[in-house]
């Protein structure tokens, strides 16, 4: 066996070193150290895609693969004892200054899901390495994914993206505050809150209230005037692991539940602050929660 063959084995099991460390210390922080299934992109409910050639992209926003996302780790080290003889073959080469062809590669986002090149993906990695050629299939997504997203997140998204196309809120307030939950199935709650804003706002002025008409003023008699008055009071320091879209939610059935309570309608204000007040987690909780997101924030 030449130099050439035995440097990418000890490569190899070195890779495969790091992956089995890697999967260790996301078991015991209870995390995900997985790569993502490129099913998960579905969620995003894709409206096409254009082919965009050759490019140069950068190897650390490669997230995901079509068909390989068990051999290999969220870093792309190998997992399995049958890449071996694929995978040692590519490092040889590379050793050897063999020019690789591109590897093939969905963009969504700014990210990538490796189509065809999973195995030079992952040399590259263990290389260090910071930019590959990839040939380019472009997806048209309502809302990009990112790097660090799992499933759920996708998921979140893609509702977000349905919740927009849906109320057309971009076009009726372009400005708008970025609406992100933490948990999905939230923005069919949204949907209905605007259904009864235009039931009742029909009531009020005694006229036919058209959709576009309930959706401004939803947001900004309801959804815009609390995350307003959250934001004066800093609610959101009070949750670390939650959205202005979450407390809004939350705070909107705490005004409900205080205005039953005393026989009239509290106003958002009062909700806000009561809830706030009642609701907010230990100050060492949030100290720990505090940390944990940062700690994910910097992976």
């Amino acid at each position: 066996m030449g130099w050439f063959e035995q440097q990418a084995e000890h490569d190899l099991k070195s890779a495969m070193r790091k992956s089995w460390l890697s999967d260790l210390v996301a078991w015991l922080r209870g995390e995900d150290n997985d790569l993502l299934s490129f099913e998960a992109v579905k969620h995003l409910h894709p409206k096409g895609e254009h082919y965009r050639g050759i490019r140069t992209i950068a190897v650390d926003q490669i997230i995901g693969s079509v068909d390989r996302y068990r051999d290999f780790d969220e870093a792309f080290f190998p997992r399995s004892d049958h890449l071996k003889e694929r995978w040692t073959n590519i490092r040889r080469l590379k050793l050897e200054g063999k020019e690789l062809p591109a590897i093939q590669v969905y963009k969504v986002g700014e990210t990538y899901f490796v189509k065809d090149g999973n195995h030079r993906v992952s040399v590259g990695h263990m290389e260090g390495q910071k930019f590959i050629d990839a040939e380019v299939i472009e997806l048209d997504v309502p809302i990009a994914p990112e790097k660090g997203d799992a499933i759920k997140d996708f998921i979140i998204k893609g509702e977000y993206g349905q919740f927009l196309e849906q109320t057309k809120l971009a076009d009726i307030v372009p400005d708008h505050y970025e609406i992100r939950f933490t948990t999905p199935g939230r923005y069919d709650i949204l949907l209905d809150h605007i259904e009864k804003r235009k039931y009742f706002l029909g009531l009020n002025l005694q006229r036919d209230i058209s959709y576009a008409e309930a959706v401004e003023s939803w947001y900004q008699r309801l959804y815009k005037r609390m995350v307003d008055e959250m934001r004066e009071v800093r609610a959101l320091e009070n949750f670390p692991t939650r959205t202005e879209a979450d407390l809004y939610l939350f705070t909107m059935d705490h005004r409900f539940n205080l205005s039953q309570h005393y026989g009239q309608d509290v106003g958002s204000k009062v909700a806000t602050e009561s809830f706030v007040q009642h609701h907010r987690p230990p100050w060492h909780r949030r100290f720990l929660q505090r940390i944990v997101g940062r700690r994910h924030k910097s992976v």
